[in-house]
């Protein structure tokens, strides 16, 4: 169903680099310093408390708008630039089906995305 290898990260993150839109999306120096003062760890419990607050309700009243896209924090960044901001990028991209609560494996699904393009943003200039 849903993978999480090396090989999988590198397909999906080569698409995403080839869409203009989710290719715009950096995180900047402050979150970097965000990011490093954290840790990788809190940043990871943060992307599991917005997923679960933000995309895994069956019903979300502002869909498509829950995600800010300002530099708010680093997981709504990651968010935008992984397709993984609202539950109709996350059937588009990801054939995650709407009107129904993500299950656990989905939302753990998500958070790997996450955390992966925030490490990939973090070695990069």
């Amino acid at each position: 169903m849903i993978n999480c290898t090396d090989k999988d990260f590198d397909i999906l993150f080569n698409r995403l680099k080839h869409s203009k839109f989710r290719a715009s999306f950096h995180l900047n120096k402050k979150m970097k310093m965000y990011v490093n003062s954290k840790g990788m760890d809190l940043i990871k419990n943060h992307a599991y408390n917005l997923i679960n607050q933000r995309l895994r309700p069956k019903y979300i009243a502002n869909d498509g708008k829950q995600t800010p896209m300002r530099q708010v924090h680093p997981v709504f960044i990651a968010q935008h630039a992984t397709a993984t901001c609202c539950r109709g990028c996350l059937y588009k991209w990801y054939k995650i089906p709407n009107n129904r609560e993500l299950s656990d494996l989905e939302v753990d699904y998500i958070v790997n995305v996450i955390m992966k393009y925030i490490e990939n943003e973090m070695t990069s200039q």
